[in-house]
């Protein structure tokens, strides 16, 4: 798939703006503060409905106005699909081919998008909430299923948490309904627990085979998904569900006491290791930026190996973060294969060289130019 246009009305810094890409390597240079990753951030919020930066939709929405639309052109192997996205005051609305969505649940996943920033390196070294997000988000994407048992599960956990206050301060006692509660939590837990070490084990394939690339060999990346619910559990659905619920039971008076869900998949985490060992914790600097890499190159082909489409691939100044050996690595993988937008300060070195024939735009204060090829 490839995104052939995008027209922004008071989105971020840009007032109106029309713009055409290549369905190659679109490079927008430009000094910071001036509205590249706003670009990046767009796409992003066109096929996701929300942004990878911020979780207030007021600061996508231009100074002093009161509503953002986005629009773009997006070609799949199927013909070309219009997708439009609103926000306002009145919250969001998304349009496929010019008809309005009544779930924002069955707009996503028209357009997919990976994001690469610098930020992204916390996938591995960063808390536990950064890879969930990480895996929900990339999974929902591929998977309307998994959206929907997500959205669900985080609708259930809330009401469970209030209640499990409420027993805390005995302001309720009937313990039936918090069975109800956890028997539905189980239900939903249990699906998304399942598609995730499904979804881990291929994705697991694909990184492990960029990462002994990029390391000659050397180095053996695994993934390890820690979760409360045993090995021998995890075979089926049934399985996980019949493993949570019995859980529930097991943890109820603890959780009553502290007044929240104690486990679940909004608990788990995702593990890496290189060679053995936790690159989390003990891997080099190095070996964490070759780990993150080696994830998100193996996300481009998870993800056409589940949609039937390639995504669209966003590197937001990732080239400065990462040595001549990586940025050869991860141009020459995304070379003719991913509609590619890169932002950068300048295009020189490794970049210039490898890049074939990119469409270039320079950024300046909300405007684009673009450059004359080559």
């Amino acid at each position: 798939m490839y995104l052939e246009n995008l027209v922004l009305h008071d989105f971020r810094n840009y007032a109106d703006l029309t713009i055409h890409f290549s369905q190659g390597v679109n490079v927008l240079l430009g000094e910071n503060a001036q509205g590249k990753t706003n670009l990046l951030e767009a796409i992003y919020v066109l096929a996701l409905t929300r942004s990878h930066r911020t979780a207030n939709d007021k600061e996508l929405i231009r100074w002093q106005t009161t509503t953002a639309t986005l629009q773009g052109r997006l070609h799949k192997s199927t013909g070309a699909v219009p997708l439009e996205l609103e926000l306002g005051r009145r919250g969001k609305r998304a349009k496929v081919n010019h008809l309005e969505q009544a779930k924002l649940s069955q707009y996503v996943g028209n357009l997919n998008v990976i994001v690469f920033a610098p930020e992204d390196l916390s996938i591995v070294k960063g808390a536990p909430a950064v890879r969930r997000r990480f895996m929900d988000m990339e999974f929902g994407q591929m998977s309307p299923k998994y959206l929907y048992n997500l959205s669900q599960y985080r609708t259930i956990l809330k009401q469970r948490n209030q209640y499990l206050r409420q027993l805390n301060r005995q302001q309720a006692k009937d313990k039936v309904y918090l069975g109800v509660l956890s028997d539905q939590l189980a239900a939903f837990g249990a699906e998304i627990i399942h598609k995730r070490l499904q979804l881990l084990q291929q994705l697991e394939k694909w990184a492990q085979a960029v990462h002994s690339e990029i390391t000659q060999e050397q180095e053996q990346l695994t993934f390890h998904y820690v979760t409360q619910v045993p090995t021998a559990d995890q075979t089926s659905v049934d399985h996980i569900y019949q493993t949570l619920q019995a859980l529930y039971q097991q943890q109820q008076a603890k959780e009553i006491f502290q007044g929240t869900t104690l486990l679940g998949p909004h608990r788990d985490d995702l593990q890496f290791g290189v060679n053995g060992k936790n690159v989390q914790t003990f891997g080099s600097q190095g070996q964490q930026r070759t780990t993150a890499l080696s994830v998100k190159l193996a996300e481009i082909d998870l993800m056409k190996a589940e949609t039937g489409e390639y995504p669209v691939l966003l590197l937001d100044d990732v080239l400065s973060e990462l040595d001549a050996a990586r940025q050869t690595h991860l141009l020459t993988a995304i070379q003719d294969k991913v509609q590619t937008f890169l932002t950068t300060p300048s295009l020189d070195g490794v970049a210039r060289k490898l890049i074939n024939a990119p469409k270039v735009f320079e950024v300046s204060h909300g405007t684009l130019h673009e450059e004359e090829p080559h």
